[in-house]
């Protein structure tokens, strides 16, 4: 789980920071330092669902203000995605909506 929420927190910040021409964004550099694999793998090993969904929620609302917003088609439906990951109560509930919001950042990169 800790490589999908880093995949997540990626994808998002390259959505908001990563511009035409420039390097891409990758899992190492310092932008990602709040998002590493071995931050979420702590979360993870205690359980805490509301920290993984805060630092997921700051990443999408990043992701969602570089793509326009919640007004836009692109943005209700990530929005409506982030709302279904931020509903969830459990650790064992997290996986599908983690996977349906990483595949939707990824086919809009």
């Amino acid at each position: 789980m800790e490589l999908l929420l880093e995949t997540v927190a990626l994808f998002c910040l390259k959505l908001a920071y990563e511009t035409e021409g420039s390097s891409p964004i990758l899992r190492d550099d310092l932008l990602m330092s709040d998002y590493e694999r071995e931050v979420f793998g702590l979360l993870v090993r205690k359980g805490d669902v509301e920290v993984i969904q805060s630092k997921v929620d700051e990443c999408v609302g990043l992701a969602l203000e570089a793509i326009g917003g919640a007004d836009k088609p692109l943005g209700r439906e990530l929005q409506r995605l982030a709302a279904e990951f931020s509903s969830i109560q459990t650790m064992e509930q997290l996986d599908a909506p983690l996977v349906a919001l990483k595949d939707y950042l990824k086919d809009i990169q």
